[in-house]
């Protein structure tokens, strides 16, 4: 290194080995406050809301059934907290025909996916990525 480089490169040096070593002394440490924290909630459940309303197995009630051109749409109600979301079935879907309004229903997490069953009959297996993967590869027997 030339000798006009050496001085500003020895003070970067120093200045960036100060700031690396420096560590805040803090009385907490720094977490949001409660009211943010709740004030972020409904943006991280509508966000991920398909994967937080079940986690092991949960009970819901079919509170209204909607007719579309391309099947059903069900809204659904959780039994433990009221949270409620909706799902779009196929007109293919032949378990859906059986349920009417007031049904419950228990919605069970396993690896591939959800188990949507009613009354201890399975009527529809709603895949996540783990399941589509295994569905397009399998032919399913009956």
């Amino acid at each position: 290194m030339s000798r006009s480089v050496m001085p500003w490169f020895a003070a970067f040096s120093v200045g960036l080995a100060s700031m690396l070593c420096v560590n805040t002394a803090r009385a907490h440490a720094p977490q949001p406050s409660e009211a943010s924290a709740l004030s972020v909630l409904p943006v991280a459940m509508s966000v991920g809301a398909s994967g937080l309303m079940v986690v092991g197995t949960a009970a819901f009630s079919v509170v209204a059934i909607q007719a579309t051109a391309e099947g059903v749409v069900w809204v659904l109600e959780r039994a433990s907290d009221g949270a409620r979301t909706s799902v779009r079935w196929a007109a293919s879907s032949a378990g859906v025909a059986s349920v009417a309004v007031g049904t419950t229903l228990m919605v069970t997490a396993v690896s591939a996916g959800w188990v949507v069953s009613t009354a201890g009959e399975v009527i529809a297996l709603v895949p996540n990525a783990l399941g589509r993967a295994l569905l397009h590869h399998e032919e399913v027997q009956r």
